[in-house]
């Protein structure tokens, strides 16, 4: 057997140069500030139980799906959770995937045509850059959240289709576009408008139904991407549209198509989840009221300047350099924080960062601690 290519071996070896290697970290029993578990509901117990009690009820004890949607993967639970799931977005249709990448794979590298232009903010997430590589579009980003930016790009390709990408709440930064003014644009150069919802569902809206719904906007937005694995404590995403873009999708998104669909126990966890978001609307408050919290403390510890600007649940304190974000990361986590360092390459070098998520699990007493132990530890790196 012959050894491991001595190129991919280089390739880590510049990795680890860099202090930037990544390894699965081991479950910890630290205080979470690292995961998009934004409501608490992947370790709801109520949600477990309910989810169990629906298969019961409905006499559902299939463990896999067996198949691709097309094929024998299609069971009844889909229609029952897609109609559900429409309704509460305001939307004609949903349509489930199994994950947010899947997703935004099947969207970019199905439905922007060859001739088409794809403009995206240049921070958006790599399943949409990694969909937008598979389209035979073309494609140029623009300035993160500069409209005027973007409509350069737009004046500089008359009569051409066009598909503006943005995300309602980025991942890295936690911050949020100017939505009302960016769907002007679109309007006035008739492009077609797509964002990606993940950060946004279940921290957003009046029953956590995104950003896009707080502000009424969802007659503007040709589709949105809603995933589940963040506010949400499942699994699987969904895209929003039109019938016709349900029916688009169904025929030519390639990872809808050629993958074997979500178990019965899958399905059941997201229209659970759902159910419970709808008629739970603690969970959704506390977690505003820490968000505030975060931000009034790190005020008045003097770490304002440290962070971008959020009113999201991720607030991202930025320390450039690998190896002197890695330490403070590792100083709160002994400490007892699970605080997690974001290193580049995952961000631009000189833009390394702590990325802090908050929970509605998470006390005022631990957020106010966290933030007295970064003002800290930030202190005595510069001295």
């Amino acid at each position: 057997m012959k050894h491991f290519p001595e190129n991919l071996s280089a390739k880590l070896e510049i990795r680890k140069q860099h202090n930037a290697l990544r390894k699965l970290p081991s479950s910890s029993k630290r205080i979470d500030f690292s995961s998009n578990d934004y409501l608490g509901f992947s370790q709801s117990e109520i949600i477990f139980e309910e989810t169990h009690e629906f298969l019961i009820r409905n006499k559902i004890t299939q463990n896999g799906a067996t198949g691709s949607r097309l094929l024998s993967g299609n069971h009844k639970l889909y229609q029952e959770t897609e109609d559900f799931i429409a309704e509460f977005h305001q939307s004609e249709t949903a349509l489930i995937f199994n994950s947010g990448y899947d997703a935004n794979l099947g969207f970019f590298g199905s439905v922007p045509q060859k001739g088409d232009l794809i403009l995206y903010d240049e921070l958006c997430h790599a399943s949409i850059r990694d969909g937008i590589q598979l389209s035979n579009a073309k494609a140029y980003k623009f300035n993160h959240n500069d409209f005027e930016d973007l409509e350069e790009l737009i004046l500089r390709n008359p009569d051409t289709t066009i598909y503006i990408v943005t995300e309602s709440v980025f991942s890295m930064d936690g911050d949020c576009p100017n939505l009302e003014e960016l769907i002007l644009v679109s309007n006035k150069h008739q492009c077609y408008l797509v964002v990606d919802e993940a950060h946004a569902l279940g921290v957003f809206g009046a029953e956590g139904q995104g950003f896009i719904q707080m502000l009424s906007l969802q007659d503007h937005v040709f589709a949105r991407i809603m995933t589940f694995g963040k506010g949400l404590g499942c699994h699987g995403a969904a895209i929003l549209g039109s019938v016709e873009l349900r029916d688009y999708l169904i025929n030519f998104a390639r990872s809808f198509i050629y993958t074997t669909g979500l178990s019965p126990h899958s399905v059941a966890t997201i229209l659970v989840a759902y159910q419970f978001l709808e008629k739970n609307k603690k969970n959704i408050e506390v977690l505003r009221g820490n968000i505030i919290h975060f931000n009034q403390e790190k005020n008045m510890l003097g770490l304002k300047p440290l962070f971008v600007r959020s009113k999201s649940a991720i607030q991202s304190a930025i320390i450039p350099g690998n190896e002197k974000v890695k330490a403070i990361a590792n100083q709160l986590q002994e400490k007892g924080f699970d605080v997690k360092a974001i290193l580049s390459p995952t961000v631009p070098e000189g833009q390394e960062r702590l990325r802090f998520c908050l929970h509605s699990y998470n006390s005022s007493e631990e957020i106010t601690e966290v933030l007295r132990l970064l003002s800290t530890f930030v202190f005595m790196a510069r001295g």
